[in-house]
């Protein structure tokens, strides 16, 4: 397992060599971790990964050679993980039960009850419609169902309807070295171009140099500054929650991007602008970047493209406090509302099929904020989207 987890490392080109592999192998045999999944994991990766760059990749790997097992001391019986067995709990519905559940009535509402709950709640709760539990059709807690609540205590998103999580979640960095599939992109990318020569005259211009050899009658060498591409574009991401099944996509785009414009900065933020954004994502508590700043500090002759797929509750764009991981002073489409004043060339790229967006009351709001200028995250899309910032 341990020689296929290497070699899958390998192929993800994560530069790692055979002296690290027998290193890890030496200090496991030494015993300088105790048998647990989270220890091997940091050894391994301390051992391993020499670029943070790479972290990303490293845990996809981690996670697909190794996934499944339970590191069990010697004679010991395998158990059952505990959220497995939370899982069960799970209340299953038909679409027709799921109607029945009906919403609190607004923000307001769930906010105050939510405080309600808090200080009457005593005990824990499971399978309820009321209190903070699990398993339960209750507007707060877990593994349940309901159509507008806050999330308590569980890993990951399954039906998206949550208006705000109660828990720190932590988000990876797009990998900008990833290999693209496909040229597509970049050939879209290239539509927004505008070259100009500046810097330093460092290539030589032959044309330039024959005429005024000739003309001087001795070698008279003329050196021209290199040809580039002068656009400048500011991107911010969406990252993490419904945004990870889009991840290689948005790879792929962040990878294009880096290479066609070398004026680009980029920035992550979650669901919807705040007046927050950061750089890394595992850093995103404490080095966020003042929003006011990136709209002061880049001049309004910048290109901003926004990539995110708009889903959200309607909340967090229309409502202050709406965020669904912050207490936000401002409602977001008042941050998204300064962008668009500051910037006329303002687009959103969504990485959903445009078929699904009039489905999305979130996404038409966005969509109304940027003017219409909302294009799908295709080949197709990106090059209106390319020839929308052109103009």
């Amino acid at each position: 397992m341990f020689v296929s987890f290497f070699h899958e490392l390998k192929q993800a080109n994560i530069p790692v060599s055979l002296r690290e592999y027998l290193s890890l192998l030496e200090a496991l045999d030494n015993d300088i971790i105790d048998r647990k999944v989270n220890d091997f994991y940091y050894l391994s990766r301390a051992a391993l990964v020499k670029d943070e760059k790479n972290l990303d990749k490293f845990d996809r790997v981690f996670g697909h050679v190794f996934k499944g097992l339970e590191n069990l001391e010697e004679g010991e019986i395998a158990q059952i993980p505990e959220e497995w067995l939370r899982s069960l709990t799970e209340k299953y519905m038909t679409e027709e039960e799921k109607k029945q559940i009906e919403a609190l009535g607004g923000w307001e509402k769930i906010m105050e009850e939510l405080k309600k709950r808090l200080e009457e709640q005593k005990e824990r709760h499971e399978g309820g419609s009321k209190w903070i539990g699990t398993g339960g059709t209750s507007p707060f807690g877990a593994d349940g169902y309901n159509p507008e609540g806050v999330r308590i205590g569980q890993k990951e998103s399954r039906h998206k309807k949550a208006v705000k999580v109660w828990d720190k979640r932590e988000f990876k960095n797009l990998d900008d070295s990833v290999e693209l599939g496909t040229r597509n992109i970049k050939v879209a990318l290239r539509r927004l171009r505008k070259f100009a020569r500046d810097g330093n005259p460092e290539i030589l211009d032959l044309d330039d140099t024959i005429k005024s050899t000739a003309n001087s009658g001795y070698l008279d060498i003329k050196l021209i500054a290199e040809r580039r591409n002068n656009v400048k574009v500011l991107v911010f991401f969406d990252i993490g929650g419904s945004m990870d099944p889009h991840i290689r996509l948005c790879e792929e785009l962040f990878s294009a991007a880096r290479t066609e414009f070398k004026n680009l900065e980029y920035f992550y933020f979650h669901n919807c602008l705040y007046e927050g954004v950061w750089r890394d994502n595992s850093r995103r508590f404490s080095e966020k970047i003042d929003t006011w700043d990136i709209l002061h500090k880049y001049a309004s002759d910048y290109k901003v493209i926004f990539v995110g797929d708009a889903a959200m509750s309607p909340y967090e764009i229309t409502y202050a406090g709406g965020s669904v991981e912050h207490w936000n002073e401002e409602a977001g489409g008042i941050w998204l509302q300064r962008v668009t004043d500051i910037y006329e060339n303002a687009i959103w790229l969504n990485p959903t099929g445009e078929r699904y967006w009039e489905h999305t009351p979130s996404l038409q709001i966005i969509k109304q904020i940027f003017s219409d200028r909302m294009f799908p995250l295709t080949i197709d899309g990106l090059d209106r989207a390319m020839r929308e910032l052109g103009r």
